[in-house]
């Protein structure tokens, strides 16, 4: 296989919250759905695989390019680490309305009760509306028995920590966290490879059917952390044509670059796969005797033998890395 960077075919997803900002910030084409809440843009979910959209493996699903080449796409470390499965999973998120109050499980009770991985995932705002907010945590010290008693009074809200937000925050959701997007966010999201979640409580919504949404009140009381944190937004220091550190996880590592000039990126040293999501602006990607067009929503993967790149801005340019650090 020669080593280019893969794009790949967004999946979209209709949502009950989902909204228009996919097609009108992102430029994507969510048609016919009447909204996007979610556009899956690199996925190894059984049956949500991405399929490759560019180069001489278009039309190949990721799954099957890794069967063929996992050493080659993966790194020889990820794949000691994790296995064939491709270890991510990478959105961008729509909230027109706020998401349901949620937790994920970890990788341990995942396994237990679902023969799966966890979600520890995180969070890079693209756009907010004014007033916008989420919820990460909880605002004050919980236990189990706290938790329920204000949940079965209805006043969860009351202990749940809520943050306004802007274009550029990032927070990052360990498995465990109770948290929600709040509407008016548009976000990348960068997460474990899994789809379980358990909802909490959903503003007692309908949907088309006139029905409410599943709650999963008893999974969530084994999968919560109780514990109270100073913060829960992720503080990180700007720069520019330099390698921001964003966040560093078992999981993924994430780095944020800010352009205004080319930038050469040598990855000998790194034993992985790296994810570029463009999140700001337009310019090239360029590698060896290639190059490929690159603007906000764009999102790519460049194999674990792609040791050598330089990123051109057309004006200013911003993306996020992300790779796994064995």
């Amino acid at each position: 296989m020669n080593a280019y960077p893969l794009k790949f075919k967004a999946i979209f997803k209709d949502k009950i919250w989902g909204g228009q900002k996919i097609g009108t910030i992102l430029k994507k084409d969510y048609s016919p759905l009447p909204n996007c809440g979610e556009t899956w843009e690199l996925s190894a979910v059984e049956g949500n695989v991405s399929i490759v959209d560019n180069g001489e493996l278009a039309g190949e699903p990721l799954d099957r390019v890794i069967a063929a080449h996992r050493n080659e796409i993966l790194g020889s470390s990820v794949v000691k680490k994790f296995g064939d499965e491709f270890p991510l999973l990478i959105k961008f998120i729509d909230a027109k309305e706020d998401l349901s109050v949620q937790v994920h499980p970890d990788d341990e009770l995942a396994q237990v009760r679902h023969q799966g991985k966890g979600k520890t995932e995180m969070w890079y705002i693209l756009q907010a509306d004014a007033d916008a907010s989420l919820i990460a945590g909880f605002n004050q010290p919980m236990d189990k028995t706290s938790y329920l008693d204000h949940f079965n009074k209805g006043a969860l809200n009351n202990v749940l920590n809520r943050v306004s937000v802007h274009a550029g925050d990032v927070f990052f959701i360990p498995a465990g966290r109770i948290h929600t997007i709040g509407k008016g966010i548009l976000l990348a999201e960068i997460q474990q490879t899994s789809d379980i979640t358990y909802r909490i409580y959903d503003f007692d919504r309908i949907d088309a059917e006139g029905n409410k949404r599943q709650l999963h009140t008893q999974e969530a009381l084994d999968a919560l952390d109780y514990k109270y944190y100073d913060t829960y937004k992720t503080p990180y220091t700007s720069g520019v044509n330099k390698r921001i550190s964003l966040v560093q996880a078992e999981y993924f590592t994430t780095n944020k670059f800010e352009l205004d000039q080319p930038l050469g990126l040598d990855y000998a040293k790194l034993d992985s796969f790296v994810i570029h999501i463009f999140t700001k602006g337009q310019g090239h990607l360029k590698y060896g005797d290639g190059e490929e067009a690159v603007k906000m929503g764009d999102v790519y993967l460049l194999p674990a033998t792609m040791k050598q790149i330089q990123i051109v801005p057309d004006g200013k340019l911003e993306l996020l890395e992300v790779y796994v650090e064995a």
